[in-house]
């Protein structure tokens, strides 16, 4: 059932092309010297041939075989592999022979979406770098993490192949890498030993909705590549088109084997947050499905603060915010918040380093299954005490904390549903809200609003997940 699944994943996204006799066997876009397998797992190879012909996949000791179809797919399986820091050649052989050099096996994350995974190491286009970004692009000298950046490819239909190559982490190349996928890399590898293969697979300011599959809009009437959120005319070339960015940079990755996926996107999908709590889980679902592993980890990053100047009461970033929550009822996600690291008056947090490190947390705790902290306080319930309400957290074992400051940007609302700014006390591992303005308080929020002042941790040191009680 499995080989059978890949074979049809691998002639999805390989697409009958000319092949001339005699050539050697071509391999597709992924597979190219210092590129990391998924250690662990059964690992498809595939490619185009001269329909008919007979190719072999050698590597690490195996020797596979496949036959190229009438269209010239092929498709091999190597059996799981060992994890191995010490570059192998991959060999194809047919008609003629090719090899890749430097393979690595461990550990593959693809890290897609907007311009918070698309900021690079050091990034000089946009209004700020990351921070310490020449430090840390001239420390930057890691063997084992390797990088391959996805070029920008929209496409009404599916694509054959798409640009891009590995990269050896080096501070000659690391200033290039996705910051984020790097730090996460980074802080991964000190744990897991193996070596890390990011996959930055993402383009600023794409909507959801170019990243879903055809199969996946398909339950969201009103959508197609006839409609772009951008403009009125859509061009072929146009990321906001609906499934344009899963055609031209998702598919033709399929079905190379990966351990997860890294999400961080949401900015563009401001103001129809009913929809994408809807549509990010399908995502999610469908994605599972085309790379054809099953229930892998999927862990993304909520979005931080923007563009709320002081007073300011703007909160559609906050029911943005709760949408990507919802996804949390799906088996093996994760969220690593960054509400306390944003800049309201920058899209993108400059402050990568710890977004990686969070997003790395959900991965040794969930994919590792490493005991480490890995959420800050997450609503559990609230209940009314006279004038005031009592809200009650998981992840909060080791205690509340409001980092030396009174607690900020909690709410109370009555029976009239106009809420009110309310002080706040920790009270154990739980958290005490009165309002003089709500005698009689039924709902209560925290960090609602587009840039709040989110100020409460956990003993972890890891932030509290902006919430409501309501549902108005």
């Amino acid at each position: 059932m499995y080989l059978s699944r890949l074979i049809a994943l691998a002639a999805a996204s390989v697409a009958a092309s000319a092949h001339a006799a005699g050539a050697a066997p071509a391999l597709a876009s992924l597979f190219q010297d210092h590129a990391v397998l998924q250690q662990g797992k059964p690992v498809p190879v595939w490619g185009s041939a001269a329909p008919g012909e007979h190719v072999s996949v050698s590597f690490a000791g195996q020797v596979v075989g496949a036959t190229a179809g009438p269209d010239g797919r092929w498709i091999a399986v190597l059996a799981s592999l060992a994890p191995n820091s010490t570059g192998c050649d991959l060999a194809v052989a047919g008609k003629g022979s090719t090899a890749i050099h430097d393979v690595l096996v461990g550990e593959v994350w693809l890290c897609s979406g907007g311009s918070g995974m698309e900021r690079e190491l050091d990034d000089r286009t946009g209004a700020r770098r990351a921070e310490s970004a020449a430090a840390e692009v001239a420390a930057a000298r890691h063997p084992l993490i390797r990088h391959f950046k996805v070029a920008h490819q929209a496409s009404a239909a599916a694509a054959e192949r798409v640009g891009g190559d590995w990269r050896v982490c080096s501070p000659e190349a690391a200033g290039q890498f996705s910051a984020v996928g790097y730090f996460f890399a980074r802080d991964l590898l000190d744990r897991v030993g193996v070596p890390i293969g990011v996959i930055d697979c993402a383009w600023s300011g794409s909507p959801l909705e170019a990243w879903m599959s055809p199969a996946a809009l398909a339950g969201f009437p009103g959508f197609g590549n006839g409609h772009s959120f951008a403009g009125a005319v859509p061009a072929t070339q146009d990321p906001w088109v609906p499934s344009s960015l899963f055609n031209g940079m998702i598919q033709p990755l399929l079905p190379f084997a990966i351990r997860g996926v890294l999400w961080y996107q949401g900015e563009a999908n401001v103001g129809r947050a009913p929809a994408y709590a809807a549509q990010f889980p399908a995502l999610v679902t469908a994605w599972r499905s085309h790379f054809g592993e099953g229930d892998f980890p999927f862990f993304w990053v909520q979005l931080a603060g923007f563009k709320a100047p002081a007073g300011a009461r703007g909160d559609g970033w906050a029911y943005l915010r709760e949408s990507q929550s919802r996804a949390l009822a799906l088996p093996m996600t994760g969220q690593a918040l960054a509400i306390d690291v944003g800049d309201p008056g920058g899209l993108r947090p400059a402050d990568t380093q710890e977004i990686g490190r969070r997003l790395a947390l959900l991965a040794k705790a969930k994919a590792y299954s490493l005991s480490v902290d890995y959420s800050g306080p997450v609503f559990r319930e609230a209940q009314a005490e006279g004038a005031a309400m009592r809200v009650h957290f998981l992840f909060a074992g080791e205690g509340l904390t409001a980092s030396g400051r009174p607690l900020q940007s909690f709410e109370l609302a009555g029976a009239d549903r106009v809420f009110h700014a309310a002080t706040a006390v920790i009270q154990g591992d739980s958290v005490v809200v009165r309002s003089p303005l709500v005698r009689q308080p039924v709902a209560v929020r925290y960090a609602w609003r587009n840039s709040p002042d989110a100020n409460l941790f956990n003993g972890a040191g890891l932030p509290a997940a902006p919430f409501r009680s309501d549902d108005w």
